[in-house]
C-alpha cells in the first residue's frame, strides 16, 4: 500500500470517528511513523510502506480513532517553538498558553532592561514544565521555581527541563499550591495556568481532553475559580516589591477573576485576548502594598 493510499483510507476512517482535521491528523501520524517531515510525504506518495510500517501506522490510527490525543501518540508537543514530551500525567499545552509564556518573558525582560538584578519566577502548577522552560529560554536572567502537586507530572517536567539544558536554572518542587514554599521565598513574577473548568462541565468536554488529560489539571471546582481564590489570597506573600502575577483563565471568566483579585487588593493592570479575541490572560500587581 502506498503513502497516498494509506493517507486517504486513514482520513476516511478518522472522519467517521469524529476526529477534527482528519487529513492533517493522518499525515502527522504517518510522518511520525516514517520519521519524515510532514511536507516530505507529498514527495513520497508512490512509496510503498513495508508491512512493519503499515502495522505501526494502523495501530496509531486505531488509537487516534478512539480519540487518544495526537500528542500522546507521537509523545511530544511543540510549545513556543520548543519540543516537549507529554503523556497522560500532564495537561497538553494549548496554543493560548503560549501567550501567557510570552507575556511572562516580556514582563521579565522589561524589568531586566530597567536595571533589575536577579529575576525570580514562580510557575504555579507547572505540569509539563512548558511555561517554566519557555520563560527560561527567552529570559536568560531568570531563575525559575516550578511547583506541582503531582509527582508524576514533575517527572515529565524534569525530563523536559533536562532536554533543554535548563536544570541549573529551573528548580522543581512538589507542592500543593504555595504550601512547600518558605515565607522568605519571593518572586518578581508568578505565572499560572491553573485548572479552571467547572466540575459539572468536564463530562461535556471533547474526549481527547475529558478522557486523557489529568482531571486534576482540569477541575477548577464548582465554578472553576477555586485556584484563583487561592492565588488571590496567598500570592502576595510571595512577591517582591513591584512583583506581578500573570494568569490564564477560561472563556467567560475574565470579570470573575478580576473581581476575586480586586477583592484581595490586587491592581489589575491588563487583560489580554487570545488568538480568537477572547479575554484570556490577566496581569496584576500589589504595587501599593509592596511599596
Amino acid at each position: 500500500m502506498t503513502v497516498l493510499e494509506v493517507i486517504q483510507r486513514s482520513t476516511e476512517f478518522l472522519s467517521r470517528k469524529g476526529v477534527d482535521s482528519p487529513r492533517l491528523q493522518a499525515e502527522l501520524l504517518l510522518a511520525h511513523v516514517l520519521r519524515l517531515q510532514r511536507m516530505r510525504l507529498y514527495l513520497s506518495f508512490d512509496r510503498e510502506l513495508t508491512p512493519a510500517e503499515q502495522d505501526a501506522y494502523r495501530e496509531l490510527v486505531r488509537r487516534r480513532g478512539q480519540r487518544e490525543p495526537l500528542q500522546h501518540l507521537v509523545g511530544s508537543v511543540c510549545f513556543c517553538g520548543l519540543e516537549l514530551a507529554v503523556n497522560r500525567q500532564v495537561l497538553i499545552p494549548r496554543p493560548e498558553t503560549e501567550l501567557l509564556a510570552e507575556a511572562g518573558w516580556e514582563l521579565l525582560n522589561r524589568r531586566a532592561a530597567a536595571g533589575a538584578g536577579s529575576l525570580r519566577v514562580l510557575d504555579w502548577g507547572t505540569g509539563s514544565g512548558c511555561l517554566a522552560i519557555a520563560v527560561a529560554v527567552h529570559c536568560p536572567q531568570a531563575e525559575i521555581t516550578a511547583l506541582d502537586a503531582s509527582s508524576a507530572a514533575l517527572e515529565v517536567a524534569a525530563a523536559n527541563v533536562a532536554r533543554h539544558g535548563l536544570t541549573p536554572r529551573v528548580r522543581l518542587i512538589q507542592s500543593d499550591g504555595f504550601s512547600s514554599l518558605g515565607p522568605a521565598e519571593k518572586f518578581d513574577l508568578i505565572l499560572s495556568n491553573p485548572p479552571y473548568i467547572p466540575t459539572a462541565e468536564i463530562a461535556a468536554l471533547q474526549p481527547e481532553v475529558r478522557d486523557f488529560d489529568p482531571r486534576c489539571a482540569l477541575d477548577g471546582g464548582a465554578d472553576g475559580l477555586d485556584c484563583y481564590r487561592r492565588i488571590a489570597r496567598e500570592a502576595c506573600g510571595h512577591l517582591r516589591p513591584g512583583g506581578q502575577v500573570a494568569l490564564e483563565f477560561g472563556d467567560g471568566q475574565a470579570e470573575a477573576v478580576r473581581r476575586l483579585l480586586e477583592e484581595q487588593k490586587w491592581i489589575v493592570e491588563a487583560v489580554r485576548e487570545d488568538y480568537t479575541h477572547r479575554p484570556r490572560i490577566l496581569i496584576a500587581s500589589q504595587t501599593l502594598t509592596n511599596g
